[in-house]
């Protein structure tokens, strides 16, 4: 059996970056909190919390030396003000694309655009980009959400985009707005990271019998990369680690691909690819 492995599979500049900048911290003698995960990945999430950073769901007030490491994906404008005001020294490890997604979206604010972003409601750099802002931004997470009464009467509108969208629904979602907006200044910021890997799955799943997508099911890089390759090749399957993986998967298959979303340790692929390199030696 042959295993092909995408030249994009697993971390990111970004998350490589922020987990850097979370064990460097860590080293320090002060305590170190983050709002949530510093990426969306339980293994990596274990390693954080072995170094004594911890998670905390809300802010409290902070006793002199505390610090507040802002995650990879951002946090709003907010959130930043009121921990600075309790007392937090803050490390920011967001990622610096996600920090010029924040800037683009500010200047159009202030600019007069009614500001759009294409991305999940709920995810953390939505909540991030949309907390820069000093009106309510319009998010639009597909297709058939898009709000077109309330759309149809903005005059002047800016459009970003979460960092790890769908590039080719994102194209569909600009081009209906572009036929419905009188004016509308459009800013793709889908890094490159995601445009490569995206562009990858989407010749994978086609020369491979089997796709494995390695990623969290909280990931929404690797949901997407599995939502395409799934697309293209129903021999798609999406695990977390190599305990995940079903011996019947492989059978008859005489190649197998391999991908890994932006958050995924190296470690995991290895062991991926130990599993079913053992998986086709039987």
């Amino acid at each position: 059996m042959k295993i092909n492995l995408a030249t994009s599979a697993g971390f990111c500049f970004g998350v490589r970056r922020a987990i850097n900048i979370a064990m460097e911290t860590a080293k320090v003698n002060k305590p170190v909190f983050m709002l949530g995960d510093i990426v969306h990945n339980e293994e990596v999430v274990r390693q954080i919390q072995k170094t004594g950073i911890k998670k905390i769901c809300r802010l409290s007030a902070a006793k002199k030396g505390k610090i507040l490491l802002i995650r990879a994906h951002g946090c709003s404008r907010g959130t930043l003000q009121k921990a600075k005001k309790l007392g937090y020294s803050i490390i920011d490890a967001t990622c610096p694309m996600v920090k010029e997604i924040h800037a683009i979206a500010k200047k159009l604010e202030n600019n007069g655009f009614k500001v759009i972003v294409i991305g999940d409601k709920s995810h953390d750099e939505v909540k991030g980009i949309t907390g820069q802002l000093k009106t309510k931004a319009i998010v639009i997470d597909k297709l058939d959400n898009i709000p077109l009464k309330r759309i149809k009467s903005i005059k002047k509108a800016g459009v970003v985009v979460q960092s790890t969208q769908n590039l080719d629904k994102t194209l569909e979602i600009f081009d209906i707005l572009g036929k419905n907006i009188q004016k509308v200044e459009f800013h793709n910021t889908i890094c490159k990271p995601t445009r490569t890997k995206q562009a990858e799955i989407k010749i994978m799943p086609l020369e491979n019998d089997v796709m494995i997508i390695i990623g969290s099911k909280t990931s929404a890089n690797t949901k997407r990369i599995y939502e395409i390759s799934k697309s293209l090749n129903n021999k798609s399957y999406q695990v977390n680690s190599s305990n995940e993986i079903k011996k019947s998967w492989l059978s008859g298959a005489k190649s197998v691909g391999i991908t890994a979303g932006a958050s995924t340790p190296e470690s995991t692929i290895r062991e991926v690819v130990r599993k079913i390199k053992a998986s086709s030696a039987v």
